[in-house]
């Protein structure tokens, strides 16, 4: 390894993942890590694991190469290729796939989510959480699991405050920051809006129109959204807009996928226009760039839509938008747990006919997003220096 390569573990992150939330996380942390590199004059490379995204070899990062999924049984046994792949690195730096670090998933994936954390920490690996949510762990066995692991990292860093206070109430001595999601530092290529056309973006949530992963509104919303989404489109039309519709999340099965939805609404709205499916975040991203007005059921999607500058309403259907948007001074949300549906629209609407407001909000809301990722990047630096 040349003296001034680093060589840096990437756990929970994938490239070309179906959710493309957690493509955008990826490519967002490789950026800044990188930059974190070369402020003390370091050039970084390296190894995505747990990655099970399909990535078209032109769309993989420079200096980027993808690593393998643990498997229990191999990892256990202390003969797996994901070990071999920790061992080539010199740091690790896990995302949690953003909001995963908790027990509200099951046990498996705590246990996949635990266990890859734990081999860091026995090959002597220098661990980091990057920015995410931490927790909720309502077992006893999963706080006790979690703490462990946690005061054995070089650093553990959150994306909300609610998250930190959750850490702090740990009692832990692991150094801490709060930051922000690394998705605003998401690179894409800018498109130009279309003059004396008024172009609308929806991001209809497959999981919130099918009712959730069960179909029973097991996530609590008061909305009634197949109603909202169906009624804000003809809103839309209404108003004169051009509507696309905007999926995030294209999911083999289940019902968290956005595609699934989209052929009941073209039999509804015939003029309703779809893109070429995504081939990452940055392709969404510059997408909604081009676009006037966006409305997200998928936060990474609403985050897409914020950072390239374009007036967004994000519909709100747990706490890490409202955590997200309040800390960055955007009221512009519906709360999809509090509200009906009649006062959603409203809401919703009312964020299309104030769009010059939402961009000034926005443009304040980026430039405290900027100062965040970027003391982000100095405590990257700092970690990396010291190895």
């Amino acid at each position: 390894m040349a003296a001034k390569t680093i060589t840096v573990a990437l756990p929970w992150h994938s490239l070309g993942h179906g959710n493309l939330g957690v493509d955008a996380l990826t490519r967002s942390n490789i950026a800044i890590i990188r930059a974190a590199a070369a402020r003390i004059g370091r050039e970084a490379r390296f190894i995505t694991l747990c990655s099970t995204g399909n990535v078209a070899p032109d769309d993989i990062p420079v200096g980027v190469e993808i690593g393998p999924m643990p498997r229990i049984k191999p990892l256990l046994l202390g003969r797996s290729d994901y070990l071999a792949a920790l061992r080539r690195c010199d740091l690790v730096v896990d995302i949690g796939e953003g909001d995963s670090w908790a027990d509200i998933y099951g046990r498996e994936r705590l246990a996949f989510h635990a266990g890859t954390k734990m081999a860091a920490l026995a090959l002597g690996k220098p661990l980091v959480l990057a920015p995410q949510t931490i927790g909720p762990f309502n077992h006893p066995f999963a706080r006790w699991l979690s703490d462990r692991i946690m005061a054995r990292a070089r650093a553990v860093f959150t994306r909300d405050d609610l998250s930190s206070a959750y850490f702090a109430s740990r009692g832990l001595k692991t150094p801490t920051d709060e930051f922000i999601d690394v998705a605003f530092r998401l690179p894409f290529e800018r498109q130009a809006r279309v003059p004396g056309v008024v172009r609308a973006g929806v991001n209809v949530s497959g999981l919130l129109y099918r009712g959730g992963y069960t179909g029973r509104n097991e996530l609590g919303l008061t909305i009634d959204y197949v109603d909202y989404t169906r009624r804000l489109i003809a809103a839309l039309f209404e108003r004169g807009a051009e509507v696309h519709l905007v999926p995030h999340v294209y999911a083999s099965s289940g019902n968290d996928d956005d595609l699934s939805v989209v052929p009941d609404l073209i039999r509804r709205f015939p003029m309703l226009r779809v893109p070429d499916r995504f081939a990452s975040a940055s392709a969404a991203k510059g997408f909604m760039s081009g676009l006037d007005f966006v409305v997200g059921g998928r936060m990474h999607a609403c985050i897409g839509a914020f950072s390239a500058g374009t007036p967004v309403v994000p519909l709100a259907y747990s706490r890490k938008f409202n955590g997200l948007f309040g800390t960055l001074g955007y009221p512009h949300y519906v709360d999809g747990k509090a509200v009906d549906t009649d006062t959603a629209l409203v809401q919703t609407m009312a964020g299309f006919d104030n769009r010059g407001r939402l961009t000034l909000d926005i443009e304040a809301g980026l430039a405290i997003a900027a100062d965040r990722l970027d003391r982000y990047e100095a405590a990257l630096a700092d970690i990396m220096g010291a190895i």
